[in-house]
């Protein structure tokens, strides 16, 4: 392959970082993104310009120096239409650079340019698109048998009115390009127009010898353009065939050989699936967030025989099992269940989180878990609806606990979480390091999750214990809650059974503020902070609750664990004295 970055006439210290990108060759680095055609044009008519017009040929990997493919229609593959002549007069219309295939279809006519990944290679490669409408009008092109996101996107289309309406750039994952060119046994050529104002300095001068116009490269070469004096600077113009991409694949990603903390010697598959190995491993629990911030994978938290398990899957293609919420921010799992029919991706994928054992001893494995605390909520979540629900009945109000609250306990007896995804996305990881942003969005979610009480029931409630339905017309839930604790704690403090709710006697203290809700008041305060800008407030009186707000430092995970503790306490707070009151009868 030409080192086409030294080939160049121009030193490659006075060239543009653009335009050395284009001469230099991609690497085999798997993680890399392509460029793969584009039309761009940046200060079109200013002292700034910069203009590319690429696309990217499949050129048989014959030993044979690529065919030069210069002065094309703006990187285009087709340009305009065929003419309307004859029946069948284009019968042989076969789109192609100089008569070989290419990565992008580009198409343009001057006034509109349109772009999709080549048929053949989405084809041969087994993707799937997605499309982003609107204003971003992209394609995004995805391998779903493994799946790998992203293999290949891009703009769809432009307009140009003296200038360009967008950018138009087309990537593609390095390793998913170099697979399909190994398959066609091809290389992939660059061709491309440059055009830039190059500053006017010394160096160019004196390289420039005197000259107004340097002529670069000429006909039949990988190379041609021109330096020239233009106005107060100097343009550069080049056509140029470059070869990019080998006939090579990227290194394979593989799981065999992988060294494992507390496994002696090199895993294979083979050692991993043996039936009699017992070597466990300890995943740090952001292992997880891959697969619960897309909807392509179901990770809803399970719990089995009083354990709760987080076991990742993906369309029934293949699935984690085994693995074990331990303390807070733990995962264990049998070293042959990460290996059992997985992806070697994925595998990967887990030991990137893998602990080493000093680290895991500095961990509390008896530490509560999100997940638990989560489901704690929902436990009182559940009774607080059953028993409004009882207390509705004992009054003459027909209301079900899944109309108060959204949840019922048959539902999770039988499917678990798996239909109330608010659940699973309240659950997800939350590292010690958490932001203060992810802190606030999960304070969020906290509140939403009983949001479904309908004040309207409340209201009715407290009018029926004497409660002026005008002084609570226009108050919100969490006032009403804080009303119905005041009214259940003297009712429970006399010992009384639901048939002393009723009354047509104010309640005395029915106003009163109640500690016992104070961390929803707080939970609500974090929920709106954000948006009004009130986060330090919101903060101090989190710290007025008893949190040590010094423990920021580290992140906001541990102020989450408090909300948390604090909302389940305020639930709680009122279903004890309801739920003695209701069983006297």
């Amino acid at each position: 392959m030409i080192d086409y970055l030294a080939a160049f006439p121009i030193p490659a210290n006075l060239l543009p970082e653009r335009l050395r990108l284009l001469l230099q060759p991609i690497g085999t680095d798997p993680a890399l993104r392509v460029e793969v055609s584009c039309f761009t044009e940046d200060d079109p008519y200013g002292p700034k310009c910069e203009s590319v017009f690429m696309l990217m040929a499949v050129v048989p990997d014959d030993g044979q120096k690529a065919i030069p493919i210069l002065h094309s229609d703006h990187g285009q593959v087709a340009h305009s239409t065929p003419v309307l002549r004859d029946k069948g007069s284009d019968r042989g219309f076969l789109p192609s650079v100089s008569g070989h295939d290419y990565i992008v279809a580009s198409w343009g006519n001057g006034s509109f340019y349109t772009y999709h990944l080549a048929e053949k290679v989405w084809m041969a490669l087994g993707l799937t698109p997605r499309c982003f409408g609107n204003e971003q009008q992209r394609l995004v092109y995805d391998d779903l048998g493994l799946p790998e996101f992203g293999v290949a996107e891009g703009e769809i289309s432009a307009q140009y009115h003296f200038t360009a309406s967008r950018k138009i750039q087309w990537f593609m994952s390095n390793e998913y390009l170099r697979k399909y060119l190994w398959l066609r046994g091809g290389r992939g050529v660059r061709q491309f127009y440059y055009k830039t104002m190059l500053q006017d300095s010394p160096e160019l001068r004196a390289w420039m010898n005197g000259r107004t116009l340097v002529e670069l490269g000429g006909l039949g070469g990988w190379l041609e353009g021109d330096l020239r004096v233009d106005g107060d600077g100097l343009l550069l113009q080049v056509w140029a065939t470059v070869e990019a991409v080998s006939c090579e694949l990227s290194p394979e990603q593989s799981a065999e050989g992988l060294h494992w903390p507390g496994v002696q010697g090199a895993v294979t598959r083979a050692r991993a699936n043996d039936i009699f190995n017992e070597a466990s491993i300890y995943l740090d629990d952001r292992f997880l967030e891959r697969y619960e911030q897309n909807s392509f994978y179901a990770t809803t938290p399970v719990n089995l025989h009083g354990f709760w398990h987080c076991n990742p899957s993906y369309l029934g293609q293949w699935t984690f099992s085994g693995c074990e919420r331990v303390g807070r921010n733990l995962i264990k799992v049998q070293l042959r269940e990460l290996y059992k029919g997985k992806p070697d991706r994925e595998i990967l994928h887990a030991h990137t989180h893998a602990l080493d054992s000093t680290i895991v001893a500095q961990h509390d494995l008896g530490e509560e878990h999100i997940v638990s605390k989560v489901d704690r909520l929902l436990v009182q979540l559940l009774a607080l609806g059953e028993n409004l629900s009882k207390l509705a009945g004992a009054l003459g109000i027909e209301k079900s606990a899944e109309d108060l609250i959204g949840f019922t306990r048959s539902e999770v007896k039988h499917n678990g979480w798996l239909h109330y995804p608010q659940l699973g996305k309240l659950a997800q990881v939350s590292p010690i390091a958490m932001t203060q942003q992810a802190f606030l969005a999960r304070c969020k979610s906290i509140h939403e999750l009983w949001q479904k009480l309908p004040n309207g029931f409340l209201k009715q409630i407290l009018q029926a214990t004497g409660v002026p339905r005008p002084q609570i017309a226009n108050r919100a839930s969490l006032k009403l809650l804080q009303t119905l604790l005041n009214i259940l704690q003297r009712l429970d403090a006399d010992e009384e059974a639901v048939d002393a709710f009723r009354s047509n006697q104010v309640p005395e203290h029915w106003d009163d503020r109640n500690a016992g809700l104070a961390m929803l008041f707080v939970a609500n305060d974090l929920r709106i902070a954000d948006a009004h800008n009130s986060v330090g407030e919101s903060l101090q009186k989190l710290q007025d609750q008893g949190f040590d707000t010094a423990s920021l430092h580290q992140g906001y995970g541990r102020a989450l664990d408090f909300v948390l503790d604090g909302v389940i306490n305020s639930f709680d707070a009122i279903n004890a004295p309801l739920g003695r009151i209701l069983s006297r009868g």
